[in-house]
C-alpha cells in the first residue's frame, strides 16, 4: 500500500479521536500540557498497539470483529457522553468542571480506536506489512488529539460551559455514527 494511502486511512482514523479531544478541549479549560499530551499519548497509543492486535488476529475473528465492534464503541462513547450531559444537568446553578480523569481517558481512547482494531485485520487480508501504517497512524492521532484540544479551548472560552452538554452529545453521536455505518 503507497504512503498517500496509509495517510489517508491515519487521518480517517483519527477522525473520532480529533473529534473527541475537540469536546475535551470545550469542557477541560484548565488542562495543563501535560494532560493535553496524555490524551494524545492515550489516544496514539491506542492506534498503535489495536492495529498491530487487529493484524495478528487476522482472518480468525474478521466476521465477529464487524458486527460488534461498532457496539462497542457505541456504549462506550455513550456512557461517557450520558456522562457529561448528566453531570452538566446536576450542576446547572454550579459552574459545571469536567474534570481530568484517567480512567475517562481510557475509556475514550478504547472506544476511538476500536476501529483501528478493524483496519489491522484488513492490512492482514491485504498482506501489508502492519508497522508503518500503525506509526503513521498513531503520529497522526497524537497531533490532531493534541490540536484538537488546543483549538476546543479557545471555542469553549468564546462559548462557555454549555459546551459539556454539545461535548456529550457529540459523543453519543460519534457513538449512532460507528453502530449506523456512516
Amino acid at each position: 500500500m503507497d504512503f498517500i494511502s496509509i495517510l489517508l486511512i491515519a487521518v480517517a482514523l483519527s477522525m473520532d479521536s480529533f473529534s473527541v479531544s475537540l469536546t475535551k478541549g470545550f469542557t477541560q479549560k484548565n488542562l495543563k500540557t501535560t494532560q493535553i499530551l496524555y490524551y494524545g499519548l492515550f489516544f496514539g497509543l491506542f492506534h498503535l498497539i489495536f492495529p498491530i492486535i487487529g493484524y495478528f488476529a487476522g482472518e480468525t475473528i474478521t466476521s465477529l470483529v464487524t458486527s460488534v465492534a461498532p457496539w462497542i464503541a457505541f456504549i462506550l462513547l455513550f456512557l461517557v457522553g450520558f456522562n457529561m450531559i448528566r453531570e452538566s444537568l446536576e450542576n446547572e446553578d454550579e459552574k459545571v468542571v469536567d474534570e481530568f480523569s484517567f480512567k475517562e481517558l481510557a475509556l475514550l481512547a478504547l472506544a476511538t480506536s476500536i476501529d483501528a482494531f478493524a483496519i489491522g485485520i484488513s492490512f492482514a487480508l491485504l498482506n501489508t506489512n502492519i508497522v508503518l501504517p500503525a506509526i503513521i497512524t498513531a503520529l497522526t492521532v497524537f497531533t490532531l488529539s493534541v490540536i484538537g484540544i488546543l483549538i476546543g479551548r479557545k471555542l469553549g472560552d468564546y462559548f462557555g460551559d454549555k459546551f459539556l452538554i454539545l461535548g456529550g452529545i457529540v459523543l453519543i453521536l460519534i457513538g449512532l455514527k460507528t453502530v449506523l455505518g456512516f
